[in-house]
């Protein structure tokens, strides 16, 4: 899993490098995860695409450095180290807040006058001008926000009742939880790449409205789509969703939800 290419640094992981690929797609993990978020991801269902999996500060090989709590400060560290890596056509998958830096990434490389991605998957995470009215749970105590946590479904039962594990983790998803609930979203020009937004049928927190107003984001095409499952669908429709992704990197997207 954690064979890197030689582009790389400690912030990028490629589990099949493929120097022969036309696409290099850029995933980007939810809050308090790492990129055993995409332990489980086939790069056989993506033919032509070098899956490259970003780490963020803080977390799996990189415990020892402090997480990064702004959002506008992770981009620009982002946009610097995954540099080298974006010279040939590139695109974007962030889950939950991964999303969310997904897209403020690609608004940096923008302003920076760099090449951007040719697509934007935008996975279980609220269109981004829309206001935040959940709670603020990066201030709650560590026994409730454990208990949020195990609500979430996305941190298996034995590493939440690990303690002395929970010690190394909960820090990380502190941080994360500051850096999505501590965002401004400020006005620019909707981007020039296609998004797509995804989200689970089951996800109490992110719903159809919440992914439809996406498409104020872009002057390109647009879809969404519903995936069976919770918040966490990525993991539980696996294989649907890179095949999606797959099915809209060339240029074929699914019916299905479509919105152009």
């Amino acid at each position: 899993m954690h064979n890197t290419t030689t582009l790389a640094n400690a912030w990028l992981v490629c589990p099949r490098p493929n120097p022969r690929a036309s696409l290099r797609l850029f995933c980007f993990p939810h809050a308090g995860g790492g990129v055993s978020a995409f332990s489980t991801w086939t790069p056989d269902l993506l033919p032509g695409v070098e899956l490259c999996l970003v780490q963020l500060p803080g977390r799996e090989n990189r415990i020892q450095e402090p997480p990064v709590k702004q959002l506008s400060v992770l981009v620009r560290m982002v946009a610097d180290a995954l540099g080298p890596a974006m010279t040939c056509p590139f695109a974007f998958f962030g889950h939950s807040m991964g999303a969310l830096i997904a897209f403020e990434l690609a608004r940096e490389l923008r302003r920076q006058g760099r090449r951007m991605p040719q697509y934007l998957f935008a996975s279980a995470h609220r269109a981004p001008q829309l206001e935040n009215t959940s709670r603020q749970l990066h201030t709650l105590p560590d026994g409730e926000l454990i208990q949020e946590m195990a609500e979430m479904n996305g941190t298996p039962a034995a590493i939440l009742d690990n303690q002395e594990f929970m010690q190394l983790v909960l820090p990380i998803f502190r941080a994360d939880l500051e850096l999505c609930e501590t965002y401004v979203y400020t006005d620019e020009y909707p981007l020039g790449c296609s998004i797509s937004a995804f989200g689970g049928t089951k996800d109490p927190e992110v719903t159809w409205e919440h992914l439809i107003s996406w498409q104020q984001q872009t002057c390109m095409t647009f879809t969404v789509r519903m995936f069976p499952g919770d918040h966490f669908f990525i993991q539980q429709a696996r294989a649907t969703v890179q095949q999606d992704i797959a099915l809209h990197l060339a240029g074929r997207p699914e019916a299905h939800y479509a919105v152009h």
